[in-house]
């Protein structure tokens, strides 16, 4: 099998980054920006999900959740498919779904490893197989199944694998 592209983190993080230079807006003020695509649902919910300093973190790293990293493509307004390395699989329309202030964009997890699990049965592949081939560990994708954060660089390398936008999996969501 050919190797997967990877998600680049690093060059998302520098499409976020030329956007807030060019609004002339610092860390700080970035992090508003985003919690107020949501700012209905978090004012509801009580909720800070971004504060300036897990930014810089993230930009630093360069690597993030695949939640996370939702809220900073919407910012962006791209797919996640934009920052792949390497060959992409071509999958059709990888636009993200819209989503209003009363809501976030999530990536279901849970539908992600049904269809993973579902193809991985019908190649005759073992978990430890798939594994190797995602590079990562039989865990990681098993968990799947009932987590609500993973790595997007495994949740894009498995949609490349399936053959799949990852917008298959996101939808706007209340919580």
């Amino acid at each position: 099998m050919p190797e997967l592209a990877t998600f680049d983190g690093a060059t998302l993080i520098a499409a976020l980054n030329a956007q807030r230079v060019e609004r002339a807006l610092d860390w700080a003020a970035l992090a508003d920006v985003l919690y107020a695509q949501s700012h209905d649902l978090n004012v509801e919910l009580a909720d800070n999900c971004l504060c300036s300093g897990a930014l810089v973190r993230t930009a630093k790293r360069g690597t993030m959740s695949c939640q996370y990293a939702l809220i900073l493509l919407r910012w962006v307004g791209r797919a996640p498919e934009d920052f792949l390395t390497g060959p992409p699989v071509q999958v059709g329309d990888t636009r993200l779904p819209e989503a209003g202030p009363d809501q976030r964009l999530r990536f279901d997890l849970p539908s992600l490893y049904t269809a993973l699990n579902q193809e991985r049965r019908v190649q005759g592949r073992t978990w430890a197989d798939l594994a190797d081939v995602l590079a990562c560990t039989p865990a990681r994708l098993t968990n799947l199944r009932t987590a609500r954060l993973a790595d997007m660089g495994l949740t894009l390398r498995v949609t490349q694998w399936l053959g799949r936008p990852a917008a298959d999996f996101v939808h706007p969501t209340r919580w």
